[in-house]
């Protein structure tokens, strides 16, 4: 985390929504501003914050503020998507997030969209579940990028080197796919016989 605002430059600001709050006293109702924002460098840190006040800037200056002290770092793979698949939950609100080939683009929709452009991504492809609450969405899209683990962070757990990790991906992905060519070479001549 990033407690100090002043360590980040050059921020990218998106504000999610703005919800107007009214309160009814002896005096008329007296209205009042809650921002969600999410801020990120656009190089792999990102944060959100909330902020509520009488004027609607007030509100999204708190929120900005908070957001640039609650900052985290994700590691990205080749600086434009994440590196494996994975699940975040907050309350209802449930996403999970897979990695993309180059070209594919940010595929996500609302709250998640922002969190991912702060973030630096260009290719991602995402799916929401069970709410479109914005927040309960954005923190379960916080969660996910939370639990994200990196080749080097994991060797490091193992006290391998990282060579030895990607190598072992690597294979287990040429398994999965010699696995997948199998598949469709029997389903082909199954439908050849059936003919």
């Amino acid at each position: 985390m990033y407690k100090n605002s002043k360590e980040v430059v050059n921020i990218i600001e998106k504000l999610i929504c703005v919800n107007k709050v009214s309160k009814t006293t002896t005096g008329g109702k007296r209205l009042s501003f809650a921002a969600l924002v999410v801020v990120g460098d656009g190089k792999g840190r990102v944060g959100f914050g909330a902020g509520k006040a009488r004027e609607i800037t007030d509100a999204r200056n708190k929120a900005v503020e908070s957001a640039k002290r609650s900052m985290i770092r994700v590691p990205l793979k080749e600086g434009r998507t994440i590196h494996h698949e994975c699940e975040g939950k907050y309350g209802c609100g449930k996403v999970i997030l897979r990695p993309a080939p180059a070209g594919t683009g940010i595929i996500s929709g609302g709250p998640m969209r922002a969190v991912f452009e702060c973030l630096g991504l260009q290719d991602i492809v995402s799916k929401s579940l069970g709410t479109n609450n914005p927040y309960n969405m954005i923190l379960a899209t916080f969660e996910a990028l939370k639990a994200m683990n990196s080749p080097k962070n994991v060797a490091d757990r193992r006290s391998k080197h990282v060579s030895e990790i990607i190598k072992r991906r690597n294979i287990i992905n040429n398994d999965k796919n010699i696995e997948n060519n199998t598949n469709n070479d029997h389903s082909s001549t199954e439908n050849n016989i059936e003919e």
